[in-house]
């Protein structure tokens, strides 16, 4: 993968999830992937949506989570000021995409990245530059 790269919080998820199978190793070498590169960009929203589904969900500890969500903020972290939001909020109601995937959109290309790694959006979907992408493509599914 090449250029800027936003993560959003599934693929996250899966790098913590031991049910998730193949997926799991799969999102964990991106996830390293990028870091090591200095290509991967998250946002706050990404990080605060992993600590609550991490926590809730997987049913992983705090602490755990925690520092999980400090090894992922070593890639650029987005903050959703106002002005992103309310770009979001237009994405919305211009192209039907939910607020909390057209405020991860948002973050995106105003990062600058060219891909959006995500399950939440159709393959090869684009949006300003920005060009989503199902990493777990022919993989059998986990949770």
């Amino acid at each position: 993968m090449s250029g800027r790269t936003f993560v959003d919080t599934n693929i996250l998820i899966y790098a913590e999830d031991a049910a998730s199978g193949p997926k799991r190793a799969r999102a964990q070498d991106l996830i390293v992937g990028l870091v090591g590169s200095g290509l991967g960009v998250v946002s706050t929203q990404v990080l605060q949506e992993f600590f609550a589904v991490a926590t809730r969900k997987l049913g992983l500890p705090a602490e755990h989570a925690r520092r999980s969500v400090e090894f992922y903020a070593r890639m650029q972290v987005v903050e959703l000021k106002v002005p992103l939001v309310l770009e979001a909020i237009d994405l919305h109601r211009l192209r039907q995409v939910s607020l909390w995937d057209a405020l991860i959109i948002r973050a995106a290309v105003a990062a600058g990245c060219t891909t959006l790694l995500s399950e939440d959006l159709q393959d090869g979907a684009e949006f300003d530059g920005l060009r989503v992408v199902l990493p777990f493509a022919g993989q059998p599914h986990g949770r």
